[in-house]
């Protein structure tokens, strides 16, 4: 393995405590994991804040890990839930400040609200350099599989990509396969 740490960031409707992302921490042992929260959540709050203060929160989380691991940010792998792996793909493909990581995973990437498949969120990806994870839940709401396999055309780079079986967006139940597809992914990073 050839990553140096792990940052994981939960979705909008959760925290670092999330089971997902306890579950993979868990199956990477003993490689160093940072889960984090985002602004918001520290302070209370049941709403993300917009976008731009939620990708300084990912630069800042995962510059400050690699200090700490006395490492440079491109021996990190981040990734995370529905928003928070979200956010990760647009840290990592910011224009002017990329942040520059080993790969990216993102567990039920939320490629469109729920019942609104014309608002894609995909404008950065033609940015994604990075190797790429995507697991989601063959019936999410936030992307169908023919919606998603539509949207990684727009990556420069093929993905990997796993889909749960009967999984919804929140892929419950699935936290060990889920983990165990992350540490057989970073394994062959």
């Amino acid at each position: 393995m050839n990553a140096r740490g792990l940052v994981l960031f939960p979705g909008a409707g959760s925290n670092a405590q999330h089971s997902a992302l306890i579950a993979i921490e868990q199956a990477v042992a003993p490689l160093p994991t940072l889960r984090v929260d985002f602004p918001y959540r520290l302070a209370g709050k049941k709403f993300p804040d917009k976008a731009p203060v939620l990708i300084d929160c990912v630069k800042s989380a995962v510059r400050e890990f690699a200090k700490q691991l006395q490492c440079e940010t491109e021996q990190l792998v981040i990734g995370g839930r529905s928003m928070g792996g979200r956010m990760c793909t647009m840290a990592a493909s910011d224009e002017i400040d990329p942040l520059k990581v080993l790969g990216v995973a993102c567990i039920g990437y939320p490629l469109h609200p729920p019942k609104k498949p014309d608002q894609l969120r995909t404008a950065h990806f033609g940015n994604l350099h990075n190797p790429l994870l995507f697991i989601s839940g063959a019936r999410d709401e936030f992307g169908t599989p023919e919606e998603l396999a539509l949207a990684w055309k727009l990556l420069p780079n093929q993905p990997t990509v796993h889909m749960i079986e009967k999984g919804r967006h929140e892929l419950r139940d699935a936290d060990v396969q889920v983990a165990v597809l992350v540490t057989q992914w970073l394994q062959n990073l």
